[in-house]
């Protein structure tokens, strides 16, 4: 079975050049492409072998009945097929076993990555094959590599909290808006039963409002819609949350990211050049360079200009969300420089 591209484009869109997150320790897979793949654009035989198929085997179709599904299972050799199919739309590539830790960020992950509706891929790898015993590290499962425009931009293992998946995904969906991929593909499977129809829930009015202007690129109008929504619910922590990632956003769109590392190099002691820097930074997956700037501007300056950072940096914080490890470390390292 083919992966169906995106309605009206079958053109690959550009790539993430200056995105892309340090991925140094993630599982080397390239070596288990064959040749002559690398160009291919279709789903690789296995398409048809969707989450909720426990056992499918590559090339059996998929199940006729149960809910829509983004996620495949593939074999090694079809990874480059695979990672070939980002430059329509993101691609997770999940390797995973059959232990409790496996089943747990799998099943999660499936949820998630069908609930964005064609925005996000995920094709799942089994560590139990032959062929993963060539890979490096293949044995420390379950691992995630996440890859924009043919590109690997980070990767996540069992060791990131449950509820932190669903960020890693949205974040996803919107680098790859920001780099102009605001298609979406139709279905390339199907899930058995009931379970992700049941567990999969509608977003508010206005949530969905701004999810949609995402999805047009327009940030101004998600923008509007997260601020609708915070002043109809001052507790919505996930309004918020959309909030400040759009806003993120804005603040990017026209910055280059080596003029923005020049200009920081140059005058280390500017605080708009490196909070220029530490934003984009955040939004490529560089979260704990970031942090870690402005930690180190703020132990090294005073007045207005450390304010002026420190205040950025916990605007950081909410951006990557209070519960990651990183913020919590970082929040750490703020203390003691200040103090």
């Amino acid at each position: 079975m083919s992966v169906n591209p995106p309605q009206g484009s079958e053109q690959p869109q550009p790539q993430p050049e200056s995105r892309s997150v340090n991925t140094q320790g993630a599982v080397d897979l390239s070596s288990l492409a064959p040749d002559g793949q690398a160009g291919q654009a279709s789903a690789p035989a296995g398409a048809g072998a969707g989450a909720g198929a426990p056992g499918a085997q590559p090339g059996q179709p998929a199940q006729a009945s149960g809910a829509d599904s983004w996620v495949i299972s593939v074999s090694p050799q079809e990874l480059q097929q695979v990672v070939q199919l980002s430059s329509q739309v993101p691609v997770i590539v999940l390797i995973h076993g059959t232990d409790a830790d496996s089943e747990r960020m799998r099943t999660s992950l499936e949820d998630l990555v069908d609930a964005q509706q064609g925005r996000v891929l995920m094709a799942e790898i089994d560590a139990s094959s032959p062929e993963m015993a060539q890979a490096q590290g293949a044995d420390q499962v379950p691992v995630a590599t996440a890859f924009i425009g043919g590109r690997p931009v980070g990767e996540f293992d069992k060791s990131v909290p449950q509820e932190q998946l669903g960020q890693l995904v949205s974040q996803m969906v919107q680098l790859a808006t920001q780099n102009g991929m605001t298609q979406a593909l139709p279905p390339q499977s199907k899930r058995s039963g009931g379970a992700a129809e049941e567990t999969e829930q509608e977003l508010p009015p206005l949530h969905q409002k701004a999810h949609d202007a995402l999805e047009q690129g327009d940030l101004d109008a998600a923008q509007a819609a997260y601020e609708e929504a915070i002043r109809e619910n001052p507790g919505d922590e996930d309004a918020k949350l959309g909030l400040s990632q759009v806003q993120l956003m804005q603040r990017t769109s026209d910055v280059d990211l080596n003029e923005a590392r020049q200009k920081a190099a140059e005058n280390p002691d500017d605080p708009q050049a490196q909070i220029a820097v530490a934003d984009v930074d955040v939004l490529g997956g560089h979260v704990e360079d970031a942090f870690a700037r402005l930690v180190k501007f703020i132990q090294l300056h005073q007045g207005d200009d450390r304010e002026t950072v420190r205040a950025h940096l916990v605007e950081l914080y909410s951006v990557v969300g209070d519960s990651d490890p990183r913020v919590q470390s970082s929040r750490k390292q703020l203390a003691r420089a200040l103090f």
